[in-house]
């Protein structure tokens, strides 16, 4: 069932592919829009042509799915964790099986590269595999009260919840949503960006190849107003939202409305410091990887990066060098190491972060410019050169707003203290960076940083085992991690007198 889609994946290439199935799932199967008036075209970033018409639920489909997903929360909730483990792990190995194809179809779709599509679908793998390792251990407590009475506490699901995904990791945030809210015994409605619909769905048939009840997780397509419709129905219990922070605020004000909980996984602007006394070649890899993969479409990418001024040189031209030699192309090809962005907007909007920088008195050292493969029928892809900005300062655009492109501001500075209260100084703390060889310094850095992350001589190493989320406006709630567990839960409390009850009256 699960390869419908996925059939046309050994042979395609960039250009190739059209997807002609409808993108909604709920009872179990792929469900047809009720009307295409409102279709939007779907583009592959990396020749621009339209790959598939999305059409967004209306709020009789979004109620369908709802109510399809609750009644598949009833018999869920009440299989054991280990029962509910053995269908996991069947839908991970089915996504380990198909793992080339499932990343050919996110490249095509995302624009990201093949290399790091497939280590996309690993994550994918992993995460329901590492869910389902849990799912049978989830308990509460005992507590032995006077007299011989007692309480115990159980781990009970929330119910329906709201999946809502961003476009930069399509099918590695369906899965990180979904795995800890299917291990805890919910059921979820996911809608994924309409700009990367078409693997979600994929996701929701191996689901059910796998032997979840039919509606356990459900696809429902659409844009803000479908989203607002998933966050005011009475039957959801729970919003886990990533996105840019105006769209978070709406999720989170939306669900108050009926006292729903919510995770918020929102933007960035994050510091990655470089002391004197690093070892350079691995900061000047780990700055590349805190800006450039996925085309510097990461909430979490160190795109602010501090350089201590007697290094800042050498720093300067061993990471202009290499971002010029970063082969950007076809993202299928294994060899190209930079794909395209997401759409003609965002491209644009990016180069126009790079224009303001440059009046504002950055100075591009490399990159910067839209960027035309020597492949024609890329001609139309939605790409651009990776680009560097030294003489930056902290008021400047490029450096106070998340950019979401291959775009690095470099800046310097002289002291630790002074850099820390930089760094700091921002509404944003999604993660932070350091490099340097000073174990103390490395810990007292990480301390000091207000941000949910904190990488040490790394960037952007972040495992399913790991909790990753963010203080101040970057927001609330983890995803990944046993912590994620109590995000997908609640506690009930039991009290159980063993003798004559004492009143009062």
């Amino acid at each position: 069932m699960a390869q419908s889609t996925l059939d046309s994946m050994p042979g395609a290439s960039t250009g190739t592919v059209v997807v002609t199935e409808p993108l909604n799932f709920w009872g179990g199967k792929r469900v047809k829009p009720r009307q295409e008036k409102n279709a939007e075209p779907v583009f592959e970033p990396a020749t621009g042509r339209v790959l598939c018409q999305m059409v967004p639920c209306g709020a009789e489909e979004v109620d369908e799915a709802i109510q399809s997903a609750y009644a598949a929360y009833q018999k869920w909730s009440k299989m054991a964790g280990m029962e509910r483990a053995r269908v996991m792990l069947e839908a991970a190995r089915i996504i380990r099986e198909r793992r080339e194809k499932l990343a050919k179809l996110e490249v095509i779709n995302n624009g990201k590269t093949i290399t790091e599509a497939l280590g996309n679908v690993d994550f994918s793998w992993k995460s329901i595999e590492y869910y389902a390792g849990l799912a049978g251990t989830l308990a509460g407590q005992h507590i032995q009260l006077p007299g011989g009475a007692f309480a115990y506490s159980r781990r009970e699901p929330l119910g329906v919840c709201v999946g809502i995904g961003a476009w930069n990791f399509p099918i590695l945030l369906a899965t990180l949503k979904s795995a800890p809210a299917l291990a805890c015994g919910n059921a979820m409605v996911y809608k994924p960006s309409p700009m990367a619909p078409v693997t979600a769905v994929i996701l929701a048939e191996i689901y059910k190849e796998a032997g979840v009840p039919d509606g356990l997780f459900c696809v429902v397509q659409g844009g803000a107003e479908t989203g607002s419709l998933l966050c005011h129905h009475p039957k959801v219990a729970k919003v886990s939202f990533t996105g840019s922070v105006p769209t978070g605020k709406k999720v989170m004000e939306m669900s108050a409305k009926s006292v729903k909980q919510v995770t918020l996984e929102l933007g960035g602007k994050s510091p990655l410091i470089i002391f004197k006394d690093c070892e350079l070649e691995n900061a000047v890899k780990g700055a590349l990887m805190a800006n450039f993969l996925t085309q510097g479409e990461v909430c979490c990418n160190g795109t602010r990066v501090f350089v201590q001024r007697e290094i800042m040189p050498q720093f300067l031209e061993e990471v202009v060098k290499r971002t010029k030699a970063i082969p950007v192309g076809d993202p299928l090809l294994e060899s190209t190491r930079m794909g395209a962005l997401i759409s003609k907007p965002q491209l644009e909007k990016v180069l126009g972060f790079v224009s303001q920088a440059k009046k504002e008195g950055a100075r591009v050292l490399c990159g910067g410019d839209p960027f035309v493969p020597s492949d024609p029928k890329l001609k139309g892809g939605y790409f651009m050169s990776p680009c560097v900005l030294d003489n930056c300062r902290d008021d400047m655009t490029c450096v106070k707003e998340e950019i979401f492109g291959p775009v690095m501001s470099v800046l310097p500075f002289d002291t630790e203290e002074e850099v820390i209260k930089r760094a700091n100084n921002t509404t944003f703390g999604l993660a932070s960076g350091v490099f340097t060889r000073d174990i103390s310094r490395a810990h007292r850095v990480a301390a000091s940083m207000e941000a949910g992350t904190c990488f040490i001589n790394n960037y952007n190493i972040s495992p399913i085992e790991l909790p990753f989320g963010g203080y101040k406006m970057s927001g609330f709630g983890r995803e990944n991690g046993q912590v994620t567990i109590e995000y997908y839960s609640q506690l009930k409390t039991v009290v159980v007198e063993m003798g004559d009850v004492e009143s009062l009256f």
